[in-house]
């Protein structure tokens, strides 16, 4: 008889690339139009800026901390370079994303110094955060959403084009620029003697502290790479709509904490990959789109979606209560 063993995963990204198959083969039954490249295609588009939060607070989850305020940063760093360039003209492409970045930098790196410096944990000062920077940014532009944009800006381009079956396609912006932060942050991670440390902050941050990893800087880090990846989103965000919103973005945050989760990050610290995190990202794009298809009711979607991430959360846990427990009975 043949040894089914071997295809039993040994890590949870295994799992997960098998439950991402499972439902690829159900959806692809139930609907002739969701295996297709165009909306494949679709579906990684407009699942990027997710997956370039979810990369952002990877790292933060990382070292043991959480950040609920990303949505918020990402939509204040909109409006700002948005407003230069209607009030000012301001149309440079490159200092407008090097002014983007900086600035969503520093709301990560002041999220960093108060859990720090006050002791508080970590998700009370970013909740708080979220709620005064877009209750700021909501009162000061009164809701009112800004459409005249630079070109460069919500020009769409043409980036990686090929040929599949007579039909023509394309790879946009959006995806190759998650993919590019998705390369940047496993080679962080996983070669830089920066990553052992952000694992090693999250594993046990005392212990760290002892052997001289700076506990307080590698926060301010990770914090600050979130905001960085914050305001990459939002730019890309209004890439794909040609508009800025100032309340699109806010209220997405649990799926970008449920991709995160789902692809092996630990809320305890110290635990999951680049990859993983891509496949908790598409298999929330993959439970969306499929189930839209299929013609389910998006509050059903909201049921099911929650369920899959409670059902990961509990096996998760499980498999740690299991690997730490000692006892002789």
């Amino acid at each position: 008889m043949p040894d089914f063993s071997r295809l039993r995963p040994s890590s949870s990204q295994g799992w997960l690339a098998w439950v991402l198959l499972a439902f690829i083969v159900f959806f692809s039954a139930a609907s002739d139009q969701f295996l297709t490249v165009q909306n494949l295609l679709d579906l990684a588009e407009s699942y990027a800026v997710t997956g370039i939060f979810a990369l952002g607070l990877f790292v933060v989850l990382v070292t043991g901390g959480i950040d609920i305020s990303f949505a918020a940063v990402a939509s204040v760093v909109q409006y700002l370079i948005a407003s230069l360039f209607v009030q000012f003209q301001f149309d440079n492409a490159l200092l407008s994303i090097l002014l983007a970045v900086v600035c969503g930098t520093l709301f990560g790196v002041i999220n960093a110094l108060l859990i720090t410096s006050l002791r508080v944990v970590s998700i009370i000062i970013t909740i708080s955060m979220q709620s005064l920077l877009f209750g700021l940014l909501m009162w000061v532009t009164g809701g009112k959403s800004l459409y005249s944009l630079p070109d460069w800006w919500i020009t769409l381009r043409s980036v990686l084009p090929f040929n599949w079956q007579g039909n023509s396609f394309q790879i946009g912006l959006p995806l190759v620029t998650m993919l590019v932060i998705a390369g940047l942050t496993a080679l962080l991670l996983n070669k830089t003697n920066l990553g052992r440390q952000l694992y090693a902050v999250g594993g046990d941050a005392e212990s760290a502290r002892r052997i001289g990893i700076r506990v307080g800087l590698i926060h301010i880090f990770a914090y600050g790479w979130l905001g960085a990846m914050a305001a990459i989103g939002g730019l890309v965000q209004v890439y794909r709509m040609g508009e800025v919103v100032p309340n699109a973005l806010v209220g997405g945050e649990l799926d970008v904490l449920a991709a995160t989760v789902l692809g092996g990050a630990s809320l305890m610290g110290g635990k999951g990959t680049v990859s993983g995190t891509l496949m908790g990202v598409f298999l929330i794009a993959i439970l969306k789109n499929g189930l839209n298809l299929i013609g389910v009711s998006n509050y059903f979607m909201n049921i099911v979606v929650g369920g899959v991430i409670m059902v990961a959360i509990a096996v998760t846990h499980y498999k740690k209560r299991k690997e730490t427990d000692v006892s002789f009975v």
